[in-house]
C-alpha cells in the first residue's frame, strides 16, 4: 500500500535512450527505450557462456542502438544464482561468535523428504574447518557481554589471508540489534587481508534468525568476488565503448540498484532476471485492469511464476536456493519467484526402469537442441515442438537461425520412441506433457500454497518458449484466460524498462500489538525511509516520484512464524490498532484458512520499501479492425499435432505482426512473430486487445 509520496516536477527527464539487457541460460535478450519518441526496439541473440559481455554487444547491434548514446543501462543476469547452484563460488572463511560454529550445518533440523531413506541435507557454502569462532558476544537487546578480541580477528585474519581465502563472511550473535562488533571485525579484516571480499550480515539483514542470517551472509561471500569481477569487466567494456550514462543492476525485488551497492550485495540480484518480467506482468495488468494474474516465464533453461494479486507483486522475505528439499535460505526481500528446470533447452530422457523425463539438464546455448545444429545431440522440449509442427524449421527467430527437422525427429526416435515403443508424435507429446506438469507444479507453489487458487487468476506467459506452452499449463490448472504480451521473448527485459530505483529495509522488533505505541512505530518506519530516500539519491535526475509503502511481520502471540501484512496510511493516520489487526487476521484467513480475531497478535519485524519511479515505456496502441484478420496476416496452413491420437492436422498460422486490434483467431491456430509462437488448441478462442495483447480464452474440459 502507498503511504508516502513526493512528486520532482521539477525535474526534467532525460530523453537518452534507456537501455535493458536480460542474460539468460540460452538467450540474451535486449530492449531499448527512446525517450524522446516513446519508441522500443529489441534485439534478441544466443547467449555466449565464455564472456556473456559478447552476447549483449550483439544483441544491443541487433537492437539497432549504441551504448554512446544511451543515457542507463539496465542488466539483470543470472552470474549470482548460477555460481550459487554450479558451486562455483570462491573460496570463503566464516568468522562467527565462539559457540555458534555449526548453526549453518545444524539449519533448522527438519526433514523435509521424512520417509526417504536416501534424504541429503542441505550442503554449507563453507567447510567447517573455514568456519572459525570468535570471543565475542551481546545478549538479546544488544548489549556487550563479551566484548570483540580484535587481536584474535588480526590473527585469523592474517591467517586466512595466508591461506589465499578468497572472501570472508562475518555472523555475530544478535547483531541485527547492535551491529557495533560486526563493523569493527569488518574493519579489522579489510585492513589485514587487503583483495578479499568481505561481507558482515548486518549490511544484507537486520532479521532475527541466525541460521538464516548466516546462510545469507555465506552465500554473498561465496558468489562475491566472481560476481565483483563480472561487473568490472562489464564497466570497462561499456567504457570502452563510450557509454556516458549510468550502469544500474535488477534486483530480485523488481528494483534497480547501483553496480557499487551490487558488488558488494550481490546477493541481492540472485534472481534479477525473473524479476523484470514480473514487473513488466504488473504494468500490464495495470493497463488491462486486470488486478489478479499469475505471471509464467518460460525461456530456454527454466520456467519461472509469480503472482499478482490486487494488483501487487508477492514478495516474500526469504527464498530457498536450490529449493526447499536441500536448498540453502537466503533472508532478503524478493518477489516470491518460484521455478523449475523446464525449459525449451531441457533435455529428455529415459531414466531408471525406462521411465522419460525432461529436465532439469539442458542443452542450454551450447550446444543447444539438436535442431539447432551447433552440436546437441539429446532431443529437449524444442526438438518436441518441432516434430509436433508447433515451430516452422523455416521461420525460427524471424528466419534467421533454421532449424533441422530431420534431426530432431532421429534424434526423438532413437533415444525416447524406438525404446519405448512409441511413435515420434507419441513421444514428443509425452515430452511435452511431462514439462508440463512439471512448470504446473511450479504454479501451484506460488499460488496454493499461499491459500490462493489458480483458477481465479489469468496467465501471463512470456518468454521464448511461454506462449508455446501456456494453453497446456492453462488447462491443467482450469486457469480460463491466457494473455500473451507484445514481443514476449524480450518481456523480462521490457519490464526492466519499466522498473523503479528501490530499497528495502527491514527491522526485527518483537512486541505485543495491544500494547504497541504508535510514536515509536511511526519513528521506527520513518528511521528506514529516511535511510530509503539517501540512498536513491542518485538516481534523482531520472526519477519522476518517490513513493514509501510499509507493511509488518505479524504472528499470533505462541505461534513461531509470521505472515507479512500490508499497512496503508490511514492506519497510521488514525492510530487504528484494530485496524491492523483485522488487516492480520484477514491474511491470515487466506493463508492457512483460519484467522482468530480474540486472539493476541504481535509484531515480528517492520518491513519499508523506497521507491523511486521513473517514467515508463507507454503502451503502443494497435491500428483497429475486424473480428475476421486481415488476408495479410495470413501465412497459410501447416499441419500440427495436437493429440499423438488423432496425428497432424490442418492449422491456420498468422503473423501477429499483421494482426489488428479486434481481430479473433478461432483455434487450432499458430501466432508466429520474430522470436516466439503462440498456440492456439483446438476449441481455444484467441482475441486481440486495443495494444496488441493476444487473449486467450480456454476452453475448460
Amino acid at each position: 500500500m502507498t503511504v508516502q509520496s513526493s512528486r520532482s516536477s521539477d525535474n526534467p527527464q532525460p530523453t537518452a535512450i534507456r537501455l535493458a539487457a536480460d542474460v539468460g541460460g540460452t538467450f540474451t535478450d535486449i530492449a531499448a527505450f527512446d525517450a524522446a519518441t516513446g519508441e522500443i526496439r529489441y534485439g534478441k541473440t544466443l547467449t555466449t557462456p565464455d564472456t556473456l559481455v559478447a552476447g549483449v554487444v550483439d544483441g544491443v547491434a541487433k537492437a539497432g542502438v549504441g551504448f554512446a548514446g544511451t543515457g542507463i543501462f539496465l542488466h539483470g543476469t543470472t552470474v549470482a544464482i548460477n555460481t550459487l547452484l554450479e558451486r562455483t563460488g570462491a573460496r570463503t572463511a566464516l568468522l562467527i561468535t565462539r559457540g555458534f560454529r555449526d548453526i549453518y550445518e545444524i539449519g533448522r533440523v527438519n526433514r523435509p523428504d521424512a520417509y526417504n531413506l536416501y534424504f541429503q541435507k542441505h550442503q554449507p557454502l563453507i567447510d567447517r574447518a573455514l568456519r572459525l569462532e570468535i570471543d565475542e558476544r551481546l545478549d538479546a537487546a544488544g548489549n556487550v557481554l563479551v566484548p570483540l578480541d580484535e587481536a584474535q580477528v588480526r590473527h585469523i585474519a592474517r591467517a586466512l589471508a595466508d591461506m589465499g581465502i578468497e572472501a570472508i563472511a562475518i555472523l555475530f550473535l544478535h547483531s541485527y540489534r547492535n551491529p557495533e562488533h560486526e563493523i569493527r571485525a569488518r574493519e579489522i579484516v579489510a585492513d589485514a587481508c587487503p583483495g578479499v571480499f568481505v561481507s558482515a550480515s548486518h549490511e544484507l539483514s537486520q532479521e532475527y534468525r541466525e541460521f538464516e542470517r548466516a546462510s545469507t551472509v555465506a552465500a554473498n561471500a561465496y558468489i562475491g568476488p566472481g560476481v565483483a569481477s563480472y561487473l568490472d569487466g562489464f564497466n570497462q567494456r561499456l567504457g570502452e565503448d563510450g557509454f556516458p550514462g549510468t550502469f544500474l543492476i535488477m534486483q530480485s525485488t523488481g528494483g534497480v540498484y547501483g553496480v557499487t551497492e551490487a558488488q558488494r550485495e550481490c546477493i541481492r540480484m540472485l534472481e534479477s532476471g525473473p524479476a523484470g518480467g514480473l514487473i513488466g506482468a504488473k504494468v500490464l495488468c495495470r493497463r488491462m485492469d486486470l488486478a489478479d494474474a499469475i505471471a509464467f516465464d518460460m525461456g530456454g533453461t527454466t520456467a519461472k511464476a509469480g503472482v499478482i494479486s490486487g494488483g501487487e507483486v508477492l514478495m516474500t522475505g526469504a527464498s530457498m536456493i536450490g529449493g526447499y528439499m536441500t536448498g540453502l535460505p537466503v533472508q532478503i526481500p524478493m518477489i516470491d519467484i518460484q521455478e523449475v528446470g523446464t525449459g525449451g533447452g531441457s533435455i529428455a530422457r529415459l531414466g531408471p526402469g525406462g521411465a522419460l523425463r525432461v529436465g532439469p539438464q539442458s542443452a542450454g546455448a551450447k550446444p543447444g537442441p539438436v535442431c539447432y545444429q551447433l552440436g546437441g545431440t539429446e532431443p529437449t522440449v524444442t526438438d518436441a515442438n518441432l516434430v509436433l509442427g508447433r515451430l516452422a524449421a523455416d521461420r525460427f527467430l524471424g528466419g534467421e537461425m533454421a532449424l533441422d527437422t530431420a534431426g530432431a525427429e532421429r534424434a526423438l526416435k532413437e533415444r525416447i520412441a524406438d525404446p519405448l515403443g512409441l511413435t515420434v508424435a507419441a513421444a514428443a507429446e509425452g515430452i511435452l506433457r511431462i514439462a508440463t506438469t512439471a512448470m504446473a507444479h511450479v504454479v501451484r507453489r506460488v499460488t496454493t500454497d499461499r491459500g490462493l487458487d489458480a483458477a481465479d487468476f489469468a496467465l501471463i506467459a512470456y518468454g521464448g518458449a511461454g506462449p508455446l506452452h501456456a494453453a497446456m499449463v492453462a488447462k491443467e490448472l482450469r486457469i480460463p484466460r491466457v494473455v500473451i504480451p507484445h514481443s514476449p521473448g524480450h518481456f523480462s527485459a521490457f519490464g526492466m524498462l519499466a522498473a523503479d530505483f528501490r530499497r528495502d529495509y527491514v527491522r526485527t522488533w518483537f512486541t505485543r500489538l495491544a500494547t504497541a505505541p504508535f510514536d515509536e512505530l511511526e519513528r521506527r518506519y520513518l528511521e528506514m525511509e529516511a535511510e530509503g530516500r539517501a540512498s536513491i539519491e542518485t538516481g534523482r535526475p531520472h526519477l519522476l516520484d518517490v513513493v514509501v509503502t510499509r507493511s509488518a511481520d505479524m504472528r499470533y502471540v505462541g505461534q513461531e512464524h509470521a505472515v507479512t501484512v500490508d499497512l496503508p496510511l490511514t492506519l497510521f493516520e488514525g492510530r487504528d490498532t484494530a485496524g491492523v489487526k483485522a488487516a492480520f487476521d484477514a491474511i491470515h484467513e487466506v493463508r492457512y484458512g483460519y484467522g482468530a480475531p480474540d486472539e493476541q497478535a504481535e509484531i515480528v519485524s517492520l518491513r519499508s520499501s523506497v521507491i523511486g519511479q521513473m517514467r515508463k515505456p507507454p503502451p503502443e496502441p494497435l491500428a483497429g479492425g475486424t473480428a475476421t484478420p486481415p488476408a495479410a496476416a495470413g501465412r497459410g496452413a501447416r499441419p500440427v499435432c495436437f493429440d499423438a491420437g488423432i496425428g497432424h492436422v490442418p492449422t491456420a498460422t498468422f503473423a501477429r505482426a499483421d494482426l489488428l486490434a479486434g481481430n479473433v483467431v478461432a483455434g487450432p491456430a499458430l501466432i508466429e512473430e520474430y522470436a516466439s509462437t503462440t498456440v492456439v488448441f483446438p476449441g481455444d478462442v484467441l482475441t486481440v486487445d486495443e495494444t496488441g495483447n493476444l487473449v486467450i480464452n480456454i476452453q475448460r474440459a
